[in-house]
């Protein structure tokens, strides 16, 4: 890093003195909270977190030292679940993304269910347009399997798996049929997440990269109680 682009002492004192307000602002939440999952503590968790994790990067910006802990990240962590104790409904959520790697194994398995259809005396249906186009392709697969056996047979549609997830949020009453149709992801209320179910290749990263000599983002020692 240039000279010009390294932070000035005075930032780093200036986000020093802001971690230890942080710090006072977290202790005195801990001190007043009214329960397991009061949000006020969450809050200044969260603050006391951005706080360190700025300290940490100028410190290291500007004298090449580092902090002698880690504080867990907390962008992909959900807020206190704040929704019904017994829930009369609930929605799954889901998204996976694919890669499309093989273009014509991704052709050739929709031109075999279009096969199949126009044996069915469904030929006039359209599909040989759809067929000939990868998109044609994709509403044809997943309009003939469920997205789940797509899961388990990707690679025979030409398909790489991204990063997927899973959530399961609760309800106080079924939803009226067809009411979130247009929009079925607009109104997730994150508070309302019994539990999720993250996979990606980032978390491998992750591992791999703890695994090396044990050393943090800088090369300091991670602690074996990071999590909160």
């Amino acid at each position: 890093m240039s000279d010009a682009a390294q932070p000035t002492a005075a930032e780093v004192r200036a986000a020093a003195e802001a971690v230890k307000t942080a710090l006072d602002r977290h202790l005195a939440a801990v001190e007043r909270r009214t329960g397991e999952d009061d949000p006020a503590v969450y809050e200044a968790f969260n603050e006391l977190a951005a706080a360190a994790e700025e300290y940490d990067e100028l410190l290291y910006d500007r004298y090449d030292e580092v902090t002698p802990f880690e504080i867990p990240g907390t962008d992909d962590t959900l807020p206190p679940y704040t929704g019904p104790e017994e829930p009369n409904a609930l929605s799954v959520l889901i998204r996976r993304d694919y890669a499309v790697v093989e273009p014509q194994r991704l052709l050739a398995q929709a031109q075999r269910v279009e096969a199949v259809e126009e044996d069915g005396a469904t030929a006039d249906a359209g599909f040989d347009a759809a067929s000939g186009t990868v998109h044609g392709a994709l509403g044809i697969l997943f309009g003939e399997f469920e997205p789940d056996e797509i899961a388990s047979r990707h690679k025979e549609f030409g398909l790489e798996e991204g990063d997927s997830t899973l959530w399961v949020t609760a309800a106080d009453e079924p939803s009226e049929p067809g009411e979130w149709l247009e929009a079925p992801f607009e109104s997730t209320d994150p508070q309302r997440v019994v539990c999720r179910f993250d996979v990606s290749a980032v978390f491998d990263e992750e591992a791999d990269d703890d695994l090396e000599d044990g050393l943090g983002p800088h090369g300091d020692l991670e602690p074996l109680d990071a999590d909160r």
